[in-house]
């Protein structure tokens, strides 16, 4: 018996388990039958056993080279190293489905641990909804695309990874992301059986706030990686291409921001229920669609599986999840009023709602870019594509406004600010950023969009410590010292400051866009031993190439000298690997040297034996920042997320937040008192 036959019998046991979970526990809810329910939640541990079964006999059979399964020997080799062949498992098709359907299983057997603290109401059809997808993803593993079909001829070896996966980028961005699509089903779930239920109050979204916000974190830190990814490896010098595949990764990470933002306003002021269960069916439709578009080859891109009759099914599945969440939304709309009204735009919730409204129209904006091959195709008769200038010049500014708004939220109390207190609140960050715009010429910053750009993150950056500061003030004038004063604040509202530090965050990763994008310079060169080439105060000197083989590659790398001020850096060696079974495919080694903020990145574009190579250097002033404020974003998600303590009673002086009772707009929620 081979290791894919125990993987075949796992995957039928999976579905007949989630088939079985929908009925049971949609049966116990109708009847009130809470021994249906319980055995619904047994179920759910089932279906994750199974498929941790099934996923364990795909790694096995990569482990043992067993070439007999099509799958292993379209994406394993021998000369391959281990974990490479373990990172096959999800390195196509077939195996990234059953990735995404094992975490599905793991996030719902979490759920069914930690249920007692959701709605009784809710659980059994959360648990219907996630059993529901689950049984769609066990149907095509079984149907359409099962991992475990072997062939007739055995091959002595398997055909290899593609050489672009062949990274250590590999080990991390493809499961990272794939689980950040995965996980916005448990708030689909939600939304879903609130909708049911007909429990539209703020409970449901205490119930998932913790979930959500795993769910973002997970998914923008494999944009992070997928943005590393390409910039280490493609050689052209960028992170983001507006590649159609990065778009739909992007957008419902987008939905999923305004999400977290708008379900706020609801749990404080009962308002925007509407919009706050749009946003979620809107994230997981856009996940679904994500997963649909880099596997129906409608549109090109370079991320794209190859095409299969699977998109049928995808399109099939986001169709029946788009009729039936709609239905059950207009069927509960006369549910959704608002329990109080605005007061005034100038009020948190109002700064809010055009949150929302920014995050929104870029979602659309990317969307109506990415679609538009298909668009121009259906009324024009040819396919026209949208490149990196529209995603600029449409999405650029809304990010800024948006940068903007981050800026000004914090500042506002809720109901409605004064404008005496609104200028008072706003007279620091306005002065500084003014200040900012007043000295960048003189730095050399001569472009009036990149002035703007980072007059308005001054600006935002410091209302954000502004407003910290506030806070530290606030306790350190009750007796508590600087220091202690600043980790109790973070300590105690760590839902607050946590989104504080995402902002900032956020501020350093768009200050990285605009330098990057703004300031890059490139010049590339055909040199012989002995030569060199300068850009912006460095000198590059080729000195040849350098040949080696292995078993199934042959690296080729260019050793270049790196000069600055006159004084020797170091030696580097960008190339080019080609693998044995991929000829025409050769990967790069790219070279990366970051000198304070600023990234030299040096790449063999062509070579000639030992004699000869075109190098192509990229100067990258800033572009740090994009990983370090990508950092700070998903550890900014992670403190949001970690559970607070709970707080000590009989204390002979508290420190909370000033809820309805201080009038300073922006110690209101930002700030503390004492009682």
């Amino acid at each position: 018996m081979y290791f894919s036959d125990l993987g075949v019998i796992a995957l039928i046991l999976s579905l007949a388990f989630a088939i079985y979970t929908v009925i049971a526990a949609v049966l116990g809810a109708l009847r009130g039958a809470p021994q249906l329910v319980t055995s619904a939640r047994r179920s759910v541990i089932a279906v994750f056993a199974f498929l941790l079964l099934a996923s364990a006999a795909l790694i096995a059979s990569f482990l043992t080279h067993d070439f007999g399964v099509n799958y292993v020997a379209q994406h394993s080799s021998r000369a391959m190293p281990w974990y490479y062949v373990t990172a096959a498992f999800y390195g196509g098709q077939e195996g990234s489905l059953l990735y995404w359907a094992l975490m599905l299983a793991l996030f719902a057997t979490i759920f069914v641990f930690t249920s007692k603290r959701a709605p009784a109401q809710l659980v059994p059809y959360v648990l219907a909804t996630l059993m529901g997808i689950e049984t769609f993803f066990c149907i095509v593993l079984t149907s359409v695309t099962n991992p475990f079909v072997r062939t007739s001829v055995v091959p002595p070896d398997g055909v290899g990874l593609n050489p672009l996966l062949m990274d250590p980028g590999m080990l991390v961005h493809p499961p990272m992301l794939l689980m950040g699509y995965m996980s916005f089903s448990v708030p689909f779930a939600f939304a879903i059986a609130a909708l049911i239920t007909g429990r539209l109050n703020a409970d449901w979204l205490r119930s998932l706030r913790r979930w959500s916000l795993a769910s973002w974190s997970l998914l923008t830190m494999g944009l992070l990686l997928g943005a590393w990814w390409a910039y280490h490896v493609l050689g052209w010098g960028g992170y983001w291409s507006w590649d159609p595949v990065e778009n739909v990764a992007l957008m419902p990470w987008l939905t999923a921001t305004a999400f977290l933002h708008s379900t706020m306003v609801q749990e404080r002021r009962g308002m925007l229920k509407t919009w706050n269960l749009f946003l979620v069916i809107a994230t997981f439709a856009l996940s679904i669609f994500g997963t649909f578009e880099a596997r129906s080859g409608l549109i090109n891109s370079v991320h794209s599986f190859a095409y299969s009759n699977i998109s049928n099914y995808y399109l099939a599945f986001l169709i029946i999840v788009i009729v039936f969440s709609s239905g059950l939304f207009l069927y509960r709309l006369n549910r959704m009023h608002p329990e109080q009204e605005f007061d005034s735009i100038v009020s948190r919730e109002g700064i809010f709602l055009l949150n929302n409204l920014l995050l929104v129209g870029i979602t659309c904006a990317t969307l109506w870019g990415t679609l538009f091959p298909l668009i121009s195709q259906a009324f024009r008769g040819q396919t026209m594509e949208v490149n990196a200038p529209f995603y600029n010049a449409v999405d650029g500014p809304l990010l800024i406004l948006l940068v903007l708004a981050m800026g000004i939220g914090p500042l506002l109390a809720w109901r409605r600010t004064s404008t005496h207190a609104l200028w008072r609140n706003l007279c620091v960050p306005v002065v500084l950023s003014a200040i900012c715009a007043a000295i960048l010429p003189f730095l050399g910053v001569t472009n009036i969009v990149a002035n703007i750009g980072f007059s308005i993150c001054a600006f935002t950056a410091t209302a954000i410590l502004y407003e910290l500061w506030r806070g530290v003030r606030v306790r350190h004038s009750h007796g508590e010292a600087l220091p202690l004063a600043l980790i109790m604040l973070f300590l105690r509202y760590r839902r607050r400051y946590g989104g504080y530090i995402i902002h900032l965050g956020m501020v350093l990763l768009v200050v990285g866009i605009i330098g990057s994008n703004y300031f890059q310079q490139q010049t590339d060169a055909t040199l012989k031993p002995g030569q060199d080439m300068s850009i912006a105060g460095f000198r590059f000197v080729y000195l040849g190439n350098i040949d080696t083989k292995d078993t199934d590659h042959e690296t080729v790398a260019a050793q270049v000298q790196i000069w600055h001020n006159g004084l020797l850096q170091r030696y580097v060696y960008p190339g080019r690997v080609v693998y044995n079974n991929y000829q025409n495919q050769p990967t790069s080694q790219i070279e990366i040297v970051p000198f304070n903020l600023t990234d030299v990145y040096i790449f063999l574009a062509d070579w000639n034996g030992s004699s000869q190579a075109t190098i192509r250097v990229f100067i990258n002033p800033l572009v740090t920042l994009v990983w370090y404020g990508g950092i700070l974003m998903f550890l900014g998600g992670i403190f949001c997320w970690w559970p607070e303590r709970p707080s000590k009673r009989g204390a002979t002086a508290k420190v909370r937040p000033a809820i309805g009772k201080r009038k300073t707009p922006g110690i209101a929620d930002g700030g503390v008192t004492v009682s």
